[in-house]
């Protein structure tokens, strides 16, 4: 469990610096989803892990989609700003998230049709 919360952060970490959530999956994909299966874990484990650090760091990333609309309305409007305001929200979504993926793992419940948690 320590792993996979560890890679949900590195995901979130990497998301400040790679803006596009594809180009970050073909990066890591190639690494952590075979690394995942030998330990035992079903690559949709994987898969989620990544989707929960990229959706909860979302909002305080540099290339956030919403920022040019906020110069628009906002002239004083920087990156600054962006963070500062967003930070509380991002934050709660990470522990919110990391919460359920706890539950999630505890209870070893399935993560679709046709793909169990473990392999």
């Amino acid at each position: 469990l320590a792993i996979l919360i560890l890679f949900i952060f590195l995901c979130g970490f990497l998301n400040l610096f790679v803006g596009s959530a594809s180009a970050k999956w073909g990066l890591m994909a190639s690494i952590f989803v075979p690394m995942f299966m030998l330990l035992g874990y079903h690559p949709s484990v994987t898969q989620m892990c990544f989707r929960i650090g990229d959706a909860a760091s979302d909002p305080i990333t540099p290339a956030y989609a919403y920022f040019g609309m906020c110069k628009k309305y906002d002239k004083n409007f920087g990156f600054g700003t962006l963070i500062s305001n967003m930070l509380p929200y991002s934050a709660m979504f990470f522990l919110l998230y990391i919460l359920q993926f706890i539950v999630w793992y505890i209870l070893k419940l399935p993560m679709g049709p046709g793909a169990s948690f473990m392999m």
